[in-house]
């Protein structure tokens, strides 16, 4: 089975967590990445990789030293994953163990997080558990990506969840369109 129809079959399995009909194409993936600086990062952390796209271009990013682990909460997709990008490892669990997950890898901080998560979807209270989480190993100057889909803006989910990350984030600013993903989207650069 391809990785679309997995990921579709993912989708109507668990749509309360996973957030498109779609993987992301290369082009989103090239937005969430390409901004980063990646010879000065000592960690890096994906959140919700589903089938991979975004874990393959960090993993051709990684320079060096750099640490770099993903976090997917669905099983199959973690499996579709681990396949996809052998030496990364992939962690079944919720991205709110997150420090914990660091502690137990010897990591104090987290330098950047490429995130596939579908925020726009969560409560307000899930998404400020899920920040509190990311504070405590994301320092200040720590970097966040994550993406959102055009027509989602006109929504008051969208809204809220632009509002959130400016009221969180020291800067935010928005990426060109990924116009060949489904659906379009574009990129949140963050920096805390």
């Amino acid at each position: 089975m391809s990785h679309q129809a997995q990921f579709l079959k993912a989708f109507f399995r668990n749509s309360g967590q996973i957030g498109a009909i779609a993987p992301s194409s290369e082009a989103l993936a090239g937005l969430m990445t390409d901004w980063l600086d990646w010879d000065s990062l000592g960690c890096v952390v994906e959140y919700g990789p589903g089938t991979g796209v975004f874990t393959e271009a960090v993993a051709k990013r990684l320079r060096g030293e750099t640490r770099f682990f993903a976090v997917e909460r669905d099983p199959q997709l973690a499996a579709i994953c681990r396949n996809r990008c052998p030496g990364v490892e992939v962690l079944e669990d919720c991205v709110s163990r997150v420090p914990d997950l660091c502690r137990e890898r010897g990591i104090e901080q987290i330098d950047a997080i490429i995130c596939g998560l579908p925020w726009a979807a969560f409560s307000p209270d899930l998404q400020d558990r899920l920040l509190a989480a990311m504070f405590e190993v994301l320092p200040p100057g720590g970097k966040f990506a994550t993406f959102a889909y055009w027509q989602g803006l006109a929504l008051p989910a969208g809204q809220r969840f632009r509002k959130f990350l400016k009221s969180n984030f020291s800067t935010v600013t928005q990426s060109p369109t990924a116009w060949r993903n489904l659906p379009p989207a574009f990129v949140y650069h963050c920096e805390r």
